[in-house]
């Protein structure tokens, strides 16, 4: 998937529907359809899977934190080609059921590619591209806790979705609007807790 490509999002879900062509659909066909040669387009797919209905399903917010924390911990070792374990790449999902999410999120995600182009760079690579992997492996790790909260994740997720989009398209606004999320998501958080 070419970082220029006007249709990120479009093209990631065409290929996770590529993938689930069968009654089940595995992180290993997930990821043999999208590539190994660049990490972040599959936190990005990882992440709007999570946005999406999907994030109901008892233990997938948890699967996902852990792919996602996977994955940007060898963003951080700058690994050219990622690994997951086997564990994780022969966890399964109902096919019909990441069907129903991509078909879900086609024109939310169409909407984002019709309005990203690059710009505020400065925050998408060079000294700050370190940032948002500790933002997103942040955001991540508290999915796990948000499970017993139904649907809470998918906030978090698209959080996550929208700095990787921005990295991916070199669009800083996206990068940013993710922040702000974050931030808004933790002002929540602090406010709302007990005492």
């Amino acid at each position: 998937m070419s970082k220029s490509n006007d249709k990120t999002l479009t093209h990631l879900l065409d290929a996770i529907d590529e993938a689930a062509d069968g009654t089940v659909v595995c992180m290993r066909e997930i990821l043999a359809a999208i590539g190994d040669r660049s990490i972040m387009p599959l936190v990005l797919a990882v992440s709007i899977l999570i946005v999406s209905p999907l994030s109901g399903i008892p233990t997938v917010p948890t699967l996902s934190s852990v792919i996602l924390l996977v994955l940007m911990a060898q963003a951080f070792g700058r690994r050219r080609h990622l690994w997951l374990p086997e564990i994780l790449l022969r966890r399964e999902l109902a096919a019909h059921r990441v069907l129903t999410a991509t078909g879900w999120l086609r024109r939310p995600c169409a909407w984002l590619d019709a309005h990203s182009r690059p710009r505020l760079r400065v925050l998408t690579s060079g000294m700050l591209r370190p940032l948002t992997l500790v933002v997103c492996m942040l955001t991540a790790a508290t999915f796990p806790f948000l499970e017993i909260l139904p649907f809470v994740s998918s906030f978090c997720a698209g959080a996550i979705a929208m700095i990787a989009f921005g990295v991916i398209t070199r669009d800083g606004l996206w990068v940013l609007a993710g922040y702000v999320q974050v931030a808004v998501l933790a002002s929540i958080a602090v406010w709302a807790r007990p005492g």
